[in-house]
């Protein structure tokens, strides 16, 4: 039976998570606004990349009409430094468009509509959040780098869900096990090399949406106490101990089921698994 005391400490934390939570929701508000902001100037960068690359067609018809009056060594010089420019121009559009996508999933998943379900790329969005939880991770743990393995079902046509549930239960996956991995470079050989598979496959009617790890794995204890609200094994400040309860009830809701298995010290494979639903 809990003590007295061991009850004011739950209380004590439960206090401390709600003000978490209450931070990060208002974060989560600040950061759609400025999103959002940041998609117009964004949208700018591309639109004159496209223009810039017009121009530079129509300069290069300009110089061709002309190239008899240029000296054949400064001919060269143009030339190299135009497709240079286009190149860079390229890499502008490129990245500027890969910026609009993620900036695109980050409002969908801060502002959709509670329970409204769309049909959606999965492995697109797999692959989106994956990466988005591999820099952030890079952002907040200094020198962090791991290998992604990744592997998705092909002619997968669009499945129905809620996206910004599914991204979420996906990030929270997907962090433990960056985190998982941090953790154990910390302590192994310099023989480690941090791993994280990312699959995706679909058998019958239903689809599978894999993440597996190479990093410490979990005890008896922690596997118990998996899905219980407010348990975590990180330091305080890294973790709230809801990501875990968070995305069964997001799976649960998709009337999926999470399977998962970990040995310690060799790893963790979850897998979020919910029906193949076209509407």
């Amino acid at each position: 039976m809990e003590t007295v005391e061991e009850l004011k400490q739950q209380l004590q934390n439960l206090q401390d998570q709600l003000k978490k939570q209450e931070k990060l929701s208002s974060l989560g508000l600040l950061t759609a606004g400025i999103v959002h902001e940041i998609r117009n100037p964004l949208n700018f960068v591309i639109n004159f990349s496209k223009l810039s690359d017009t121009l530079l067609n129509d300069l290069n018809d300009d110089i061709e009409d002309n190239i008899d009056k240029i000296p054949e060594d400064d001919a060269d010089d143009i030339n190299d430094i135009m497709s240079d420019l286009r190149e860079n121009l390229a890499k502008i559009k490129e990245h500027g468009e890969r910026a609009t996508s993620i900036i695109q999933n980050i409002l969908q998943y801060s502002r959709g509509k509670e329970g409204e379900r769309i049909p959606s790329d999965i492995n697109a969005l797999v692959h989106e959040y994956v990466w988005l939880g591999y820099h952030a991770m890079r952002a907040n743990y200094n020198g962090f780098n791991a290998t992604i393995n990744e592997h998705y079902v092909e002619g997968l046509s669009p499945i129905a869900v809620v996206p910004q549930d599914i991204s979420r239960a996906i990030l929270n996956i997907v962090n433990n096990a960056f985190y998982a991995i941090w953790e154990r470079s910390n302590t192994d050989c310099e023989d480690y090399k941090p791993t994280i598979d990312i699959i995706t496959s679909a058998e019958g009617e239903e689809l599978s949406i894999t993440i597996a790890d190479n990093g410490n794995g979990m005890t008896d204890e922690v596997k118990a106490k998996l899905y219980d609200n407010f348990f975590t094994t990180k330091p305080v400040g890294h973790g709230t101990g809801l990501g875990m309860s968070i995305t069964r009830n997001i799976i649960d809701q998709h009337h999926g089921r999470i399977e998962f298995s970990s040995v310690e010290h060799e790893g963790t494979r979850f897998s979020l698994i919910i029906p193949i639903a076209k509407k």
